[in-house]
Order: C-alpha cells, then sequence, then structure tokens
C-alpha cells in the first residue's frame, strides 16, 4: 500500500511541476494555487509513504521517476526540445536510481 502512496504521490510532484510551469511565474492564480494544493499533497503522501519505506529507497525514487515524467510532460505537453543528450541524461539518472535501490537491498 505504501508504494501505491509513493506512486501517487509522485504523480501529485509531476502535477505541482507542471503548474509551476503553467503559472508563468506565480502571476496566473489558478496554476499558482494548484500548483501549491499539488505540492502540499505531495509532501504529505511522501510522509505517509516514508513510515513503511526507507528514505534512502523512497526519495531517490521519487527524484528519479519524476524527472523522468517531467521530461516527457515537457516535451510533450509543453513542445519541449527532446534531444539525444536530453535521453542520455534521464537514463542516467534513472540509472543511478537503480543502482541507489540495489545497493539499498545488499546489506
Amino acid at each position: 500500500m505504501h508504494w501505491i502512496i509513493l506512486l501517487i504521490a509522485i504523480l501529485f510532484e509531476a502535477a505541482g511541476t507542471s503548474c509551476m510551469k503553467l503559472s508563468a511565474g506565480c502571476t496566473k492564480p489558478l496554476p499558482t494555487v494548484l500548483m501549491g494544493v499539488f505540492y502540499c499533497t505531495y509532501f504529505f503522501l511522501l510522509t505517509v509513504a516514508l513510515k513503511k519505506i526507507q528514505l534512502s529507497i523512497a526519495y531517490p525514487i521519487v527524484c528519479g521517476a519524476g524527472v523522468a515524467l517531467i521530461a516527457g510532460i515537457g516535451v510533450v505537453y509543453f513542445r519541449e526540445t527532446f534531444s539525444p543528450l536530453k535521453i542520455i541524461g534521464t537514463l542516467a539518472i534513472v540509472g543511478g536510481v537503480i543502482a541507489l535501490n540495489i545497493a539499498g537491498t545488499t546489506r
């Protein structure tokens, strides 16, 4: 159950970051308010997930998944450029998250 909560937290973090872009520097009220709501929900859900998931495992997963999700949203929704270097960078971050998780399970 805590893994599902962590997944939902990642979605709220991505929604908050997308609203950050849509807020145009906090000049548009609705995206600015939604950004706050989404980030508060994200932090709440992350806190709940951390009851059962180690911080050293959960936070890298949130960061890596968030980076990959936001990169995809940026390309698809915001029409940002997508280059081979961006793909390599995103894969390096995701690979780092996988390595941290593997290292966290070995004792």
